[in-house]
């Protein structure tokens, strides 16, 4: 058993056919064929049920599955180490929660671009669950999300804190008044996100039952529903500034237990970190791109 078997194999688990895996890898089907048999020869077990619209996994496959997944991850981590003379350079895709990216991150990557010009970075928005789930699939190099996360498979940094405060209609004067003798209207963006979890959370510790949601995909979306009153929301206070100075929301604030949380970074725990994604990370902590890496990347 090598690499390159379990690369074909892993292929044929993720297309669920040897052709589709033939096709994925640039190479012939007969080839792929001959290495699947020629794996499972030598483990002596199936790894593939064959029917008439692909194959699917045996459980022996399934066991095996993970590890040649592992393989694929480490041999890929391998070659990026070794062309990693560390000087910040070529893709850089992270993910971040859209209330961090705009608050946090739109004015550090200008900075950043200029500072390391050969790195091509990729910032993905998502909720906290699907970017967890993004980087655990290496999707993602690492995400900033909503924390703390405490999953085994991540390393997490603490790298900002946010103070929360409701949402609600201009003229509101209180959360109570808001939610309308007790029934609350949430506007929130899609399922995962870690401010509408701690929206109806909070709701619940005061005894008000959140029977209706209106999702919605950003964030102007939600300050215009808020506006209308439709509902109230959560948000990190420093967004809400612009929209609730010019009128268009009334502002409550929480204790401060309630109040703070944590932006966590989260990257898997074995995953080699390049050194773009490392400067970027400096970068964000307000530490300057050294005179000598500047001579390096330049």
């Amino acid at each position: 058993m090598d690499s390159a078997e379990l690369r074909v194999f892993e292929a044929v688990a993720r297309t669920g056919g040897m052709n589709r895996a033939a096709a994925a890898l640039h190479t012939v089907q007969s080839n792929v064929t001959a290495r699947i048999q020629a794996l499972e020869a030598e483990l002596g077990c199936a790894l593939f049920d064959r029917h008439s619209r692909g194959v699917a996994l045996t459980q022996a496959g399934q066991r095996l599955l993970p590890y040649a997944r592992r393989v694929a991850w480490l041999l890929t981590d391998a070659a990026r180490a070794v062309r990693d003379d560390g000087a910040p350079r070529g893709p850089l895709t992270i993910g971040a929660l859209e209330t961090t990216a705009a608050l946090r991150l739109s004015p550090l990557i200008a900075g950043y671009a200029a500072a390391c010009p050969e790195v091509d970075l990729a910032l993905r928005p998502g909720t906290t669950a699907e970017l967890i789930e993004a980087v655990l699939d290496r999707r993602l190099e690492g995400a900033f999300v909503c924390g703390p996360v405490a999953h085994p498979s991540l390393v997490e940094q603490v790298m900002f804190e946010e103070e929360l405060a409701i949402l609600a209609a201009p003229g509101v004067a209180s959360i109570e008044a808001a939610t309308q003798g007790g029934i609350a209207r949430i506007v929130v963006l899609r399922a995962g996100c870690s401010y509408r979890q701690r929206l109806e959370m909070l709701l619940a510790r005061r005894g008000i039952a959140v029977p209706r949601l209106l999702e919605f995909g950003t964030l102007e979306a939600i300050f215009g529903c808020v506006s209308a009153g439709l509902g109230i929301t959560l948000l990190p206070r420093g967004l809400i500034g612009p929209v609730w100075r010019a009128g268009r929301v009334s502002l409550h604030l929480l204790p401060p237990a309630e109040a703070v949380v944590t932006t966590v970074f989260i990257h898997r725990r074995e995953a080699f970190l390049s050194s773009a994604l490392r400067v970027f990370l400096d970068h964000v902590r307000g530490e300057p791109v050294s005179a000598e890496l500047a001579r390096v990347a330049g």
